[in-house]
């Protein structure tokens, strides 16, 4: 019985390959399962999540959210009963690069050039 329970999970990365498939059950929190994908994130990939805030989880063309159990976020339209679900996986860009490089391309152009005569 607790085995047609499980929700049958697949995750798949920006480049096509996939996590899984796993069975999860339907208690487990999103932020569970990022973890679980920062866990298992494939070696060989360069843009590894440090931390789960930097992983949206979308299925169905929803981002779930972190507090919300698997039962709460199931879209039920479309499933196929036994069927391995697909999520897909996408990386926040992390913040603290984009400001420095924002400081950095900023500077030269903050320098005042205006002559006056």
């Amino acid at each position: 019985m607790a085995g047609e329970e499980l929700i049958e999970l697949k995750f798949r990365l920006f480049d096509g390959t996939d996590i899984g498939p796993n069975k999860y059950d339907p208690a487990t929190t999103i932020g569970s399962l990022k973890e679980v994908i920062i866990n298992r994130w494939p070696q060989d990939k360069e843009n590894a999540p440090k931390t789960i805030n930097d992983v949206k989880l979308i299925n169905a063309g929803k981002i779930l959210e972190n507090n919300r159990t698997l039962a709460e976020s199931r879209v039920p339209v479309g499933e196929l009963p036994g069927g391995v679900i697909t999520m897909h996986v996408v990386l926040r860009p992390p913040l603290s690069d984009k400001n420095n490089d924002k400081v950095k391309t900023d500077s030269p152009k903050s320098r005042c050039a205006c002559s006056i005569l």
